[in-house]
């Protein structure tokens, strides 16, 4: 008896590539931007940088990176990692996904941080299951969507908000990052899954008719008539 195929490891891959990616690119790209603010960056006359960009598809997106213009003034873990590679505050984002529930700060950021953990913890159960481990999609969506939560969690616990870079001015749309993305695009796979899943299967039950040779058909029909 053939064993069933997981794709578990699927899951936890793309969670931990995703949530690697967008740390990766959060501190890369802040340090970057904070050295090389560039012509349209903004610098007060004592030096210190308040917001750094750089034009990726001109007149439509752009990589932005906006700082407080304060050094880091906490101590302990939470500060060493603020400050791995970078001695200046980020302006970050205490809302959710594109900036959504902002407006209430610090209490948008544990909210949202408690949803997060509460949303890794529902995938960490739903993983576990054997119909998820054998789904390929579902477990894909599962992984991006983890590896969004995870980036954006990190990033509330130790900078109290979600540093946000790429901004796609064309439309204004709200600044985000690649957590953002990975959420995204996990829930589009999970309802594009839920949706084609359920039409593909009526035809699950009429698949082994329609592969019937006539000679097969005509048996079971007597044996049906029996």
């Amino acid at each position: 008896m053939n064993a069933e195929r997981s794709f578990r490891g699927l899951l936890w891959g793309l969670a931990l590539f995703g949530a690697t990616l967008d740390q990766l690119t959060k501190y890369g790209v802040f340090k970057w931007l904070h050295d090389n603010p560039g012509e349209n960056g903004f610098v007060s006359r004592e030096g210190i940088v308040t917001q750094g960009e750089r034009v990726v598809v001109p007149g439509a997106f752009k990589l932005l990176a906006q700082f407080t213009g304060y050094p880091e003034q906490g101590t302990g873990i939470l500060a060493t990692l603020r400050t791995l590679n970078l001695n200046a505050s980020p302006k970050v984002n205490q809302g959710a996904l594109f900036g959504l529930g902002g407006e209430y700060a610090h209490l948008a950021n544990a909210a949202f941080a408690g949803v997060s953990i509460v949303a890794a913890f529902a995938i960490l159960y739903w993983s576990t299951r054997r119909t998820t481990a054998r789904d390929w999609s579902l477990c894909a969506a599962l992984g991006l969507i983890l590896a969004g939560t995870l980036g954006n969690l990190y990033d509330r616990v130790v900078f109290n908000g979600v540093r946000d870079f790429l901004y796609f001015h064309l439309i204004e749309w709200p600044v985000f990052n690649v957590a953002d993305c990975c959420l995204v695009c996990g829930a589009f796979l999970l309802l594009a899954q839920a949706f084609l899943g359920r039409s593909t299967r009526p035809g699950e039950h009429t698949s082994g008719a329609h592969n019937q040779t006539p000679a097969e058909s005509h048996h079971r029909a007597m044996a049906e008539a029996k």
